[in-house]
């Protein structure tokens, strides 16, 4: 099952004012980018933010799960909790850093 796009729309409206706010649609679920960085995932309609030392306080009483299988365990956030998931958003970003550009091949 993959998220909504109207799930996917009301994550980033939560975020709002937090930075440049952008989903992008990536292995049939999304990301949504906070400044360009890839700062939380929305897959099966949850939200997923990575452990990071840096949210460990903030998310002490969040559950962790992967967020697709295979992958390490995230924090998993309430969507509803607009405060919390701004504040995860915020000091995630701080750390996160920009991805690489891939470079164009001339052929």
């Amino acid at each position: 099952m993959s998220s909504s796009l109207d799930f996917v729309n009301y994550i980033c409206e939560q975020l709002e004012g937090v930075g440049a706010i952008r989903s992008r649609k990536m292995f049939g679920e999304y990301m949504v980018y906070v400044n360009d960085k890839p700062v939380v995932m929305v897959c099966d309609d949850t939200v997923f933010v990575k452990v990071l030392p840096c949210l460990s306080e903030l998310l002490k009483d969040r559950p962790t799960a992967p967020p697709y299988q295979g992958a390490k365990d995230h924090y998993v956030l309430d969507p509803d909790d607009r405060d919390t998931l701004r504040r995860a958003a915020e000091l995630a970003e701080e750390v996160t850093p920009l991805p690489k550009r891939k470079a164009k091949t001339r052929g």
